[in-house]
């Protein structure tokens, strides 16, 4: 073999290595970038100033944790249990979406809501969570939301990411809804309303809109996720506000009632929805009542000695 076959061959197999490199390179880059190019995408509106009082609420290293007495539809009929929300900020990575291990100039603050359910049918428990990750600067929409539901029968998880559009998945143990994933254009969130209470309540979108309705209702109903029209309204009466969202469609109606003066703890809601299947089938309202509420640094303190302030919160 000549010299300049030898050198060709060389040549082809030094430029095979730097394609390959450079693939791998770029697709690890661009796992991240990607992701957050898709976000950058969305108009947002200008940041909402965060006030000294604001800040020192929410930014003093402690949790805001709230117990309710619930009484829960389901299966035609009302169950006993405990809910439970969460209210913590934290920065927040806008590629992967998750919480930020690091501090950074491109984190988001968030205010996050991981609430919980807990209730009895029958034998069998169920427990519930909903975690819903909303901008502490309130200009734009949820950037992540995820939901499980665990029970005898199975369990069922769904998530929705904030990109280009709202990007979703879910998993569920019946086979008519099994693996799922889609894409929806974006609207209100139902999910979001909660955080944004918390955050800025002269801002709730009030009037005929279109919305999306929380995924605990839509998993729990085996309705389909999509967008659907709602009415909203928002009254005040002794100084507690209770924003409405009526689905005409879903022949449903949530009120969310909250303290009318920062910083706006809710104090229960009321959730009136058809339930149950077949003759079962009826309108059932679920409520629930406050407990009590601490605020407290909760995952400092996961020793024996603790779980006294379980007892504070009633659970």
């Amino acid at each position: 073999m000549n010299n300049l076959k030898i050198n060709s061959i060389r040549y082809f197999f030094f430029g095979l290595v730097l394609l390959i490199t450079s693939c791998k390179e770029k697709s690890v880059e661009n796992s991240d970038t990607l992701a957050i190019g898709s976000m950058q995408k969305e108009i947002q509106k200008p940041k909402k100033k965060l006030t000294q009082e604001f800040k020192d609420y929410w930014f003093n290293g402690t949790a805001e944790i709230t117990s309710y007495s619930l009484q829960q539809a389901r299966y035609g009929e009302i169950r006993k249990g405990n809910a439970v929300m969460i209210f913590v900020t934290e920065p927040f990575l806008p590629g992967l979406q998750v919480k930020a291990d690091t501090n950074d100039s491109n984190n988001i603050p968030v205010l996050k809501l991981n609430a919980t359910k807990n209730y009895i049918t029958g034998i069998y428990p169920y427990s519930i969570m909903t975690s819903s990750f909303y901008p502490v600067y309130d200009n734009q929409h949820a950037l992540k939301l995820s939901f499980s539901s665990q029970e005898w029968c199975g369990h069922v998880y769904a998530q929705l990411n904030n990109r280009n559009d709202f990007e979703i998945m879910s998993h569920s143990y019946f086979g008519s809804e099994a693996d799922q994933v889609y894409h929806l254009d974006k609207a209100n969130l139902e999910n979001e309303i909660w955080n944004k209470i918390r955050i800025n309540p002269t801002d709730l979108p009030i009037g005929e809109l279109n919305m999306i309705p929380s995924l605990e209702f839509i998993r729990l109903t085996h309705k389909e996720l999509k967008t659907y029209k709602a009415i909203t309204a928002l009254t005040e009466a002794d100084g507690i506000k209770t924003y409405e969202i009526t689905y005409p469609e879903l022949e449903r109606v949530l009120k969310i009632n909250f303290r009318s003066e920062f910083p706006y703890t809710i104090e229960g809601w009321l959730d009136s929805y058809k339930d149950g299947f077949g003759e079962k089938a009826k309108v059932l309202t679920s409520t629930a009542t406050i407990i009590n509420r601490i605020k407290t640094p909760y995952w400092k303190q996961n020793s024996n000695k603790d779980l006294s302030l379980r007892d504070s919160l009633g659970l």
